[in-house]
């Protein structure tokens, strides 16, 4: 038996011995640690949790300052520099008081004791769970110094609450760094492990979940450990935060609970402020919702992109005249915000104004890129083809983020470079050019005459070039100005997508914009900078008709200057104003000089019968010339080399009919002649279909053929244009070929 004992006895010796030689894994492999988020200055955003819902931050002993390494080994562990892992002497007295009945008295535990239960989940509370302990305490001893062992300590130990560590205690009860600690602050935390619970202290501010749509946004494209650096500037992320809340308070009476807001430097495209709603905790807004990635209806935001394509295509310039005119694009009849027609306008003033009907006009002009095919080669997601969408997408047909928004117009700010929005520090980029720098100037340009809410005129812009939006329906309102080297957008709606009549662009969303720059300009971060055209750019500042758009002649008694792309926009001679001559004697107008009277020669506009009929409906006086005098001559010949050709607009090019089979259903013939023409002529091939006057309508019952349509003037001009109307069983097809 005594040899048995032995046996035994050695066994387990050797079984301890070799169990204490075994290399333990690190004291913290596998421990997962909170990220701290900073803003562009070092200021804490956030501290997330860890895997097991802690806050605890990764801190080298080297980062913990020397007076809480201090503090703590005083409190905790007097001899800790000198004992093996378990203090003998301080284990055999805590055995003695219990021995007494004086539990709890003269605790036995040494950090490496602490480390060994936190590390290990062990239960110490019986004797067995203090022997494995002790035997882990020397197990770590054995394999690590005491350096290690304080650091691991010290980034495990509980604070309070759900915090662990000494780094994650300083950044949450006192806002720094574990390495800036006081005195005084190491003495607090120091006290806390002994009774974490019943010692937590109050969080500070730091402990607060800033800007939470950026953070999650940025945490979710950035995974992995270690601290994160960000774009924000936390000053302006709070001035954004203050301005909403107080546009809300302002605006609630009217129903006006939410906004989103998004601020960018254009010139790095970094992320400077964003709030993706009204407050990330009320659930009654749905707060968490984040508002500049949510698709919704952008309105009248996307019209500037259709302009700049104009001027790229060389379809406009900004004081190109265009008509603001009730019209049918092929069953699609577009309307004005306001309901009325301005008539004729130039292209800057419908930009300004956000006429509709211009917009869907020249969106419907322009091809390789069409605005669908601008759109997705810019990256918005527009997840249907361009059929579904048709002339509705300047209108706001499609649904946007913020974020696409933001893009567009920054590249606009950048010369019609579109680059990637950035929430971390990166690397400068070209971009991809989407459109020309002539184009993108020009463009920004004509949204500087957007008046500033409450002004009736462009004074007090400032140097902003904004543009709002209002989606159909009164869901979403929107507004977008690019202002020094930013780009800002304000969205002003709610979530669950109801509706409400003050959820308008230029009254509710604009506001919100102007405080914010107003806020920023204050605070000395805004400078008042104008638009130049880039250098180097293909731009010539032309003397324009004041009245058309047109170059100036003779005969045009007003100028003005504008820009111009030589070789790409659209330049010819005015030919509304004209030199005629009129009899002295009676007024009226002769076509030639007989020798035969006294003539004088007099300036007299020719607008097209629709912008002139338009004038007339404005209440726009417009000086028109005269009839002929009778028996003057009015020389047929001589008319019709002078002037403009009616032109046709109704059927349109390329536009196709539906009329169905067996009914009543006609083709609406329209054509556009000069002011002084009274009637026209319809003909299809050579069969007279009727006559109208000039500003009327022709209505044509047309049976199944291939026609060649004309228009003639009673001075002689003709236009025309091909027509083949196709008969199926169900319908008949109008396909329309312009000559």
């Amino acid at each position: 038996m005594k040899i048995l004992r032995r046996l035994f006895t050695a066994a387990v010796f050797v079984l301890l011995v070799g169990w204490l030689c075994l290399p333990p894994p690190p004291p913290l492999d596998g421990v997962s640690y909170s990220r701290r988020v900073f803003d562009r200055e070092g200021r804490l955003l956030r501290l997330t949790l860890t895997d097991d819902d802690k806050y605890r931050l990764a801190t080298p002993l080297a980062k913990i300052a020397p007076e809480l390494v201090d503090a703590t080994l005083a409190r905790e562990d007097r001899h800790f520099r000198w004992h093996p892992g378990v203090n003998p002497v301080a284990s055999l007295r805590a055995a003695a008081h219990l021995c007494v009945g004086h539990r709890g008295r003269g605790g036995a535990s040494t950090i490496t004791m602490q480390l060994a239960r936190v590390r290990y989940g062990l239960y110490t509370r019986t004797a067995s769970g203090k022997f494995v302990q002790m035997c882990r305490a020397l197990q770590i001893e054995r394999h690590y110094t005491k350096d290690q062992i304080l650091a691991a300590y010290l980034n495990l130990a509980p604070y309070g609450r759900n915090i662990e560590g000494a780094g994650a205690a300083s950044a949450l009860y006192f806002g720094k760094d574990a390495a800036r600690l006081t005195r005084h602050e190491a003495v607090t935390l120091s006290a806390l492990p002994q009774s974490p619970t019943r010692r937590a202290l109050p969080l500070v501010a730091a402990h607060g979940f800033r800007a939470p749509h950026f953070v999650l946004r940025t945490l979710a494209g950035n995974a992995g450990p270690g601290d994160l650096g960000t774009t924000l500037d936390l000053d302006l992320q709070r001035l954004v935060e203050r301005r909403i809340e107080g546009h809300l308070v302002a605006q609630r009476r009217r129903g006006v609970t939410n906004a989103a807001a998004m601020l960018i430097d254009t010139r790095t495209m970094d992320v400077l402020a964003q709030a993706g709603s009204a407050d990330f905790f009320n659930e009654s807004i749905s707060g968490q919702v984040d508002g500049t990635r949510s698709r919704r209806s952008p309105g009248s935001t996307l019209k500037p992109f259709i302009y700049a394509l104009a001027i790229d295509q060389g379809v406009i310039h900004p004081l190109t005249m265009l008509s603001d005119t009730p019209r049918s694009f092929g069953g699609y009849n577009p309307e004005n915000f306001d309901g009325e027609f301005a008539g004729p306008i130039k292209a800057t003033d419908a930009l300004a104004r956000s006429r509709n009907i211009p917009a869907v006009a020249l969106a419907a002009q322009l091809a390789r890129p069409t605005l669908y095919e601008f759109l997705k080669r810019s990256g918005v997601a527009l997840p249907r083809d361009e059929s579904f969408y048709g002339l509705s997408l300047p209108l706001g047909g499609a649904e946007v983020t913020m974020e696409e928004l933001l893009r567009l117009y920054a590249a606009l700010a950048n010369g019609g470079r579109l680059r990637a929005i950035h929430r971390t520090p990166h690397a400068p980029e070209p971009g991809t050019r989407v459109l020309s720098p002539e184009a993108s100037f020009l463009t920004l340009e004509m949204l500087g005459h957007v008046p500033r809410p409450g002004l009736n005129d462009e004074a007090g812009n400032e140097g902003v070039y904004w543009k709002t939006g209002t989606s159909m329906g009164f869901r979403d309102a929107w507004s977008i100005g690019v202002f020094d080297h930013y780009v800002l957008a304000v969205w002003v709606g709610n979530f669950d997508g109801h509706r409400n009549p003050a959820f308008i662009g230029r009254t509710c969303a604009g506001p919100l914009l102007f405080s914010i720059i107003d806020a920023m300009r204050s605070a000395g971060r805004v400078r008042t900078v104008h638009l130049a055209p880039p250098p180097g750019a293909n731009l010539r500042p032309v003397e324009f008709c004041a009245v058309t758009g047109q170059l100036p002649t003779a005969a045009c008694a007003h100028h003005c200057t504008g820009w111009f792309i030589p070789g790409v926009s659209p330049i010819a001679a005015c030919t509304v104003h004209r030199d005629i001559l009129i009899d002295a004697a009676s007024g009226l107008r002769v076509s030639t000089d007989d020798g035969n009277r006294t003539l004088r020669r007099e300036t007299y506009e020719f607008w097209p019968s629709d912008l002139l009929s338009l004038f007339e409906k404005a209440g726009i006086p417009r000086r028109r010339p005269p009839p002929f005098l009778p028996g003057a001559g009015a020389n047929l010949e001589t008319l019709s080399r002078a002037g403009q050709p009616p032109q046709i607009v109704s059927p349109q090019p390329h536009q196709v009919f539906a009329l169905r089979t067996g009914d009543d259903s006609t083709v609406t013939l329209r054509a556009h002649a000069e002011a002084d023409v009274t009637r026209l002529y319809w003909f299809a091939d050579k069969t007279f279909l009727g006559t109208t006057v000039a500003r009327d309508v022709f209505h044509w019952r047309p049976a199944p053929g291939s026609y060649r349509l004309l228009a003639l003037d009673d001075h002689g001009r003709s236009g025309a244009c091909s027509v083949t109307i196709q008969t199926t069983d169900e319908q008949t097809s109008l396909t329309v070929s312009a000559r």
